[in-house]
């Protein structure tokens, strides 16, 4: 009896350690994105609708305070790509009440939000159907998995009973929505269940990122609730992401423009590089606690030293480079102190601007020529005046190291007195000879790196070979091809420079202004 009992109790508890495994992985990378107390990076264009009540944030309309359009709830601190959703729902109301869970899609002006959308309903007509607010329509009812061709067109198959999928929803409590993206492929559950599949292969309709909101629907007064809100990014499917991270404002207008020069470039490797799917976080360091969960390389542009935007986050930067994400920085973005931060950015990108042995004079640079690298693919010798940082911090013997612009500083820029950036014995004694102000790193493991002094002028992205050799180092890090020519895009117009920019323009200035600079550096 006793080795009965014995051989009992192990089964159970071989049992319950599988099953406590199961439920482990199965939860592994999700992560909480409502704290269940507050609305904090949740925000609607009216947010007298939304609160959060019970744990849950919670979208109400009234007799007195009625719905007259759909409302929205937007989350604020990134954008959805390839992902898992989890959260629970309940609503109630009227037979009509109404709702949804909007994923990769658009906020319009107006404030309305247009893509995918989770479809929610009292009745249960609508729920667990896949719907393409203010676009398509229905993709997928409930019990239906649909392919979409290029050219739009619709095949629909079934994938369950419809009536037994609706029956399993409940109407008057909490239900668990589990919503998956990778890629072209859309699949809902509800429950447990899988009620709605979409693969979407038209290239003209389709969204491959966007935002994450929640509606709450026009109509009759109704209460719909959100809870346990938790996201978790996927590898992506058919891309390879790139997180651009942008540091707070510093200079005046036209310069250190980090958040403007990442959208401008996020928004030309988006429509020239289908390969490439970017993230731009603006204002520092990321809030989205996923942010560079599915990263396949990370470039920072932002002020250097102490202020750092990765100062307080070395160990997390370290732990992806470890994992082969490419790591890039630009601009100031390459001082970091001295000791174990600068060791940090030797190991990820191969070099850094170290005080005191480093200096950051502005110069014109003439690029005489050029390596054969990816990097450099369609980019011809050019010269440009900016703030080209030189004598850099290399590792030891440059291992790994490939020089991609070298040029020779004026002998003036090496007599400025001593200082943590101006001058130094060291770089005095390098009169006449060249300087690496820009290279690529390949790290033992795989991964890769690049180092570019450059980008103090907003402006100087009108030159083409200037922009192309950039583009071209933030497609190599992610390790995608580079295109043979390098990554093609127009210059930028004016009114694309002026756009994003930290600072309003000083009051002397006018598009005049903006001309006599794009021409001095295109």
């Amino acid at each position: 009896m006793r080795t009965n009992y014995l051989q009992l109790v192990g089964i159970v508890l071989i049992c319950l350690v599988a099953f406590v495994s199961s439920v482990a992985a199965e939860g592994a990378g999700f992560k909480p994105i409502f704290d269940g107390k507050k609305l904090d990076g949740w925000k609607a264009p009216d947010m007298s609708y939304w609160s959060v009540d019970d744990g849950a944030i919670t979208g109400r309309s009234t007799q007195q305070h009625p719905v007259r359009s759909n409302q929205f709830i937007v989350w604020q601190l990134g954008e959805l790509d390839d992902f898992e959703l989890r959260l629970k729902y309940r609503i109630s109301g009227t037979p009509s009440a109404n709702s949804g869970v909007q994923v990769r899609s658009r906020v319009d002006k107006d404030g309305h939000v247009a893509g995918y959308q989770a479809d929610i309903d009292r009745a249960g007509q609508w729920a667990g159907a896949l719907y393409d607010e203010h676009g398509r329509g229905m993709l997928a009812a409930c019990g239906k998995k649909t392919v979409i061709d290029s050219d739009g067109k619709r095949t629909s198959t079934s994938i369950g009973d419809s009536d037994t999928l609706k029956g399993n929803i409940n109407k008057d409590g909490w239900n668990d929505y589990h919503i998956i993206a990778r890629g072209s492929r859309i699949v809902l559950k509800i429950n447990g269940k899988v009620t709605a599949e979409v693969i979407d292969n038209d290239k003209k309709d389709r969204d491959m990122s966007g935002v994450l909101a929640l509606q709450l629907h026009a109509g009759p007064p109704m209460a719909v609730q959100f809870k346990d809100i938790q996201l978790k990014r996927l590898k992506m499917a058919e891309r390879k992401k790139i997180v651009l991270v942008a540091g707070p404002r510093s200079h005046g207008y036209g310069s250190h423009e980090h958040n403007a020069g990442w959208l401008l470039l996020a928004k030309m490797l988006n429509e020239n590089m289908p390969t490439i799917q970017t993230a731009v976080y603006t204002n520092g360091w990321p809030k989205d606690p996923t942010a560079f969960d599915n990263a396949d390389a990370v470039a920072i542009y932002c002020d250097g030293g102490g202020g750092h935007v990765v100062m307080r986050h070395l160990d997390q930067m370290d732990k992806l480079a470890k994992k082969g994400v490419g790591i890039a920085c630009f601009h100031y973005g390459v001082e970091i102190p001295k000791g174990k931060p600068g060791n940090y950015l030797l190991d990820w990108i191969g070099g850094y601007f170290e005080t005191y042995w480093s200096v950051n004079p502005h110069w014109e640079a003439e690029f005489k020529k050029l390596p054969a690298h990816p990097i450099t693919r369609g980019v011809k010798p050019f010269s440009l005046n900016d703030e080209w940082y030189y004598h850099m911090r290399f590792v030891n013997n440059m291992r790994n190291v490939t020089p991609i612009l070298t040029a020779v500083p004026p002998d003036s820029t090496r007599r400025r007195g001593d200082s943590a950036h101006g001058g130094n014995p060291h770089v005095r004694a390098r009169m006449g000879m060249p300087e690496h102000v820009a290279w690529a790193y390949e790290r033992e493991d795989g991964g890769r790196g690049f180092g570019f002094t450059g980008g103090h002028w907003h402006w100087a992205w009108v030159n083409n070979d200037f922009r192309k050799l950039v583009l071209n180092s933030l497609v190599w890090i992610t390790g995608v091809e580079v295109p043979r020519d390098g990554v093609p895009s127009k210059r930028p117009s004016a009114e694309e420079l002026e756009a994003d920019q930290d600072y309003d323009q000083p009051g002397n200035w006018n598009r005049k202004k903006t001309q006599q600079m794009i021409d001095k550096f295109k």
